[in-house]
């Protein structure tokens, strides 16, 4: 097959090259009967260059690539056995030229394979320009193998195209040769002339001396580099006064040192372009290029005025005095065009300040410290105008201007003498010492007469101000240790007015001198030693609140007499070390220690020491417990032993005494404390009534719940029974005489004449009505009220009727409790009749000492 192929090859080249020599290029692959379909393609570099000569194809041919692989390859079949491939020759890329004229389509190359000696085959290729964008530029004839062109190309669009060959059996459709990839150049032609590229803008100072590089022109030739299509020759058409260019670099220069950017500030310039080199048959452009001059600070501001004057009233600050414009013909905004100001002469008390109006750029002159015209009427003052950058490129100099300013006088208040008065006094002055005198003149006059002293603040109220004379004197102790004191500094603030009300203040700073009079103090006097610890001893520190030389160092000592149990080591200037001079049980010691100051002033203090076990550094805390010895318990004994005496007595006394009945002697007026009455007069009972108050509640501190009354065969008496009040009342309920009596059941009234026998209340029982608004509630109440005396007056009159009626038929039986009017209140001395007791014979002396509250109840119960 590769013999076949070989003859065809070598005709061909005879024929188209008009050479044998040329076919050396070609390849010739060894067959082998494993390898029946082998073989190789074969491309012929200038099939449709007709015009070249013999000798040239020679030596295109020698020039030619010879490209050589040996491989080794293993077989997958169960024959494979290894076998060597002979060299194999590859085409040489192809060349078109772009933008070739029709018609079309034109042939480029021929493509063969050695396989087609012993197959029948046909051809196909893929890739870019053939089924890839481009598609369709390509075609290969399937029989022959000829690759055609089909439309004109671009090399700016595509310089190089890249597929691939195959080749196939018509009768198997399988490839009998490896796919071998084609390469396509696109030869360039100069169809592009070169243009301005980037930016046509070039920035330069102003002012720059002649040969500054300004900047370099960029072009830009999309033919091929690196050849004569794309080699430029740069010309500058104008300004060739200010600027040169280079004709190969494109690269501009100045060829001058006047250029002004306030004169004028942009430059055009026009540069021919031509490739080839500048050759005749090179294709050109023009392009402009502009040249920018950038600023520099090379004018300093200039004053629009010669001089400026102005006026400025005394005793004012922070106004706005003067504006000063200026000019400048840099660029606005920039560091060269804006202004700053400076006072050169006449601000040497700093009464003045200038700004810069970042609008206007004008200087604003400030005043900031109040002028005085007393002092100085007039002011002359020298302003400087800069710029925030530097002057350059000019020999101008920044320029000052005068300024005059006219201080206008004011009617002023008084001033002190000096704004700040300083004095020196020594702490714990006696009180009404006169320290010092702060006075104040009037500006105008320069008198003090007419003004006034008045004290503004004294955070301790220590100073007193005179009114007139501004004398200055204590009201109470300096104490320099005060907190109202810093630094011994005390000061207080003092304000002076005359005859117009105007007024000016002052400041008095009082340095108050140190005397000895503090002890030095141990702050810290509980402390703790740990037995068996890491130290044997405690620190001890002492402080004073005196300054030097009254203060440290102390001196510590134990007083005499003390115990000889503790003794003191590592005296420093304020501590010392205490600590036992002899083995201590655990407990609680006071240890005296004497601590003096510098000067031996001191005093002995007690510091409390507790040894104990410690546990992580501390002492655990202490915990109480009490434990009784035996006297504590013979006391205990004893005490009870008296109580259940006294209880016993008691008991026995109540038994014994004899049954008395106690009645409070209250201001609203109850019965009065008496157990025999002398016998009175019958009194009409029409003009005896119960007091409403007792129902409503005007009777002191008592509630009228109930009131009895008794019913007895023995008697033959009709029922009688308090009217007025009681009757009136609303919701009425019985209650058994059995619960009223239950409250007397107590020594005082459950035992005795009273209390049981024949008279007790099991025999006789009544019915007590209360009111049902009030409620039964006498349990309620602690102690003998009013209500309380009216009940037991109640049960005493009760018995004491059946007792007399039992006794002697004739003997008061006609008796009876009367109804008594209201009498607006209370009465003071009870129900008093002729029922009294009279069982024993008293003294009714006491009756004497019951007061005028007695005689209004007496009054009545006695006939006229």
């Amino acid at each position: 097959m590769a013999g076949g192929f070989f003859f065809l090859r070598s005709f061909l080249c005879v024929v188209l090259s008009g050479s044998a020599g040329s076919c050396i290029r070609h390849s010739i692959q060894a067959e082998s009967p494993e390898l029946a379909g082998a073989g190789s393609y074969l491309s012929k570099g200038s099939v449709a260059q007709t015009d070249l000569t013999g000798s040239s194809a020679l030596i295109q041919d020698r020039n030619e690539k010879l490209r050589a692989d040996e491989t080794l390859s293993l077989q997958a079949s169960e024959h494979k056995v290894l076998r060597r491939t002979k060299r194999r020759w590859s085409p040489l890329p192809f060349n078109i030229k772009e933008n070739e004229p029709p018609p079309f389509p034109r042939e480029v190359e021929l493509i063969g394979s050695d396989s087609s000696a012993n197959y029948s085959v046909y051809y196909q290729i893929s890739g870019p320009g053939v089924t890839e964008p481009p598609v369709g530029l390509f075609t290969v004839d399937p029989d022959t193998g000829m690759l055609s062109m089909h439309r004109t190309v671009n090399r700016e669009d595509h310089h190089q195209f890249v597929f691939i060959a195959r080749v196939y059996d018509r009768r198997t459709k399988e490839e009998t040769d490896r796919p071998l990839p084609i390469t396509v150049n696109v030869q360039d032609i100069n169809d592009n002339p070169p243009v301005l590229s980037g930016s046509l803008s070039i920035s330069m100072p102003e002012r720059s001396s002649a040969g500054t590089r300004v900047g370099k022109i960029n072009v830009t030739d999309t033919d091929e580099p690196g050849t004569l299509h794309t080699k430029v020759r740069f010309t500058l058409l104008d300004g060739t006064d200010l600027f040169r260019i280079n004709p190969e670099t494109g690269e501009v220069y100045t060829k001058t040192n006047s250029l002004d950017r306030e004169v004028q500030d942009t430059y055009l310039l026009t540069v021919e372009l031509q490739d080839m080199d500048g050759a005749s048959d090179g294709l050109s452009t023009t392009g402009t290029v502009t040249i920018i001059l950038t600023d520099i600070n090379d004018n300093p501001p200039t004053f629009r005025e010669k001089k400026h004057t102005a006026t400025v009233k005394e005793n004012t600050a922070d106004v706005l005095v003067l504006r000063i414009p200026v000019d400048d013909k840099d660029l606005e905004k920039t560091p060269n065009w804006n202004a700053v100001y400076k006072i050169k002469k006449g601000n040497e008390n700093g009464n003045f300040r200038m700004e810069t109006d970042p609008n206007t750029n004008e200087g604003l002159l400030y005043v900031i410290k109040p002028l005085d015209h007393e002092v100085s009427s007039n002011v002359k003052l020298e302003v400087m105008a800069m710029n925030e950058a530097d002057l350059v490129g000019t020999k101008a100099t920044w320029a000052t201007v005068p300024v005059d300013l006219t201080v206008i006088d004011e009617d002023e208040g008084p001033e002190f003498s000096a704004p700040i008065l300083s004095l020196r006094v020594k702490e714990n002055v006696e009180n009404g010492t006169v320290i010092g005198t702060y006075v104040a003149t009037d500006p105008e006059t320069k008198s003090s007469e007419g003004i006034k002293y008045y004290k503004m603040t004294d955070i301790g109220s220590w100073i007193d101000v005179d009114e007139n004379t501004g004398s200055l004197t204590t009201l109470t102790t300096l104490d320099r240790e005060s907190p109202l004191v810093i630094d011994s500094l005390y000061n207080i603030t003092v304000k002076a007015v005359d005859a117009s009300s105007k007024t000016g203040t002052g400041t008095v700073l009082i340095q108050i001198e140190d005397i000895n009079d503090n002890a030095p103090v141990i702050p810290a006097k509980g402390m703790v030693l740990c037995e068996g610890g890491d130290t044997s001893s405690v620190l001890v520190e002492a402080v004073d609140s005196d300054a030097d030389p009254f203060s440290g160092p102390f001196s510590f000592a134990l007083p005499k007499g003390h115990d000889g149990k503790w003794r003191l080591t590592d005296v420093t200037a304020t501590s010392v070390r205490l600590e036992p001079a002899q083995d201590l049980p655990t407990g609680v010691y006071s240890v005296p220690l004497r601590v003096e100051d510098l000067q031996g002033f001191g005093e002995t203090q007690t510091v409390t020491v507790r040894i104990c076990h410690c546990h992580g550094g501390e002492c655990p805390a202490r915990t109480s417990s009490v434990s009784l010895g035996a006297w504590a318990i013979l006391a205990m004994l004893l005490g009870l032993a008296l109580l259940l005496l006294l209880c016993l007595c008691c008991a026995l006394a109540c038994t014994m005494q004899r049954e008395k009945i106690y009645i409070d002697d209250v201001s609203t007026g109850m019965l009065l404390k008496s157990n025999t009455e002398a016998p009175g007069e019958e009194v009409n009972s029409s003009i005896m009534v119960i007091p409403a108050s007792a129902v409503d509640g005007s009777v002191k501190m008592g509630h009228m719940n109930g009131l009895a009354t008794m019913s007895s065969s023995t008697l033959g008496k009709q029922n009688q029974v308090f009217q007025e009040g009681m009757a009136q009342s609303a919701g009425l309920q019985e209650v058994s005489m059995m619960d009223t009596q239950n409250i007397y059941s107590s020594a005082r009234y459950g035992s005795g004449f009273y209390g049981s026998g024949k008279y007790s209340s099991a025999q006789y029982t009544g019915t007590m009505r209360s009111s049902h608004a009030e409620g039964y509630a006498l349990h309620e109440h602690a102690g003998f009220s009013s209500l309380d005396t009216w009940r037991t007056n109640d049960l005493y009159l009760q018995k004491k009727l059946v007792f007399l009626a039992a006794e002697d038929e004739g003997r008061y039986a006609d008796d009876q409790p009367l109804e008594f009017e209201y009498e607006g209140q209370g009465s003071p001395a009870g129900s008093v009749g002729c029922c009294s007791d009279q069982a024993q014979d008293e003294s009714l002396e006491f009756v004497d000492t019951l007061g005028s509250k007695f005689k209004t109840l007496a009054d009545v119960c006695t006939q006229e």
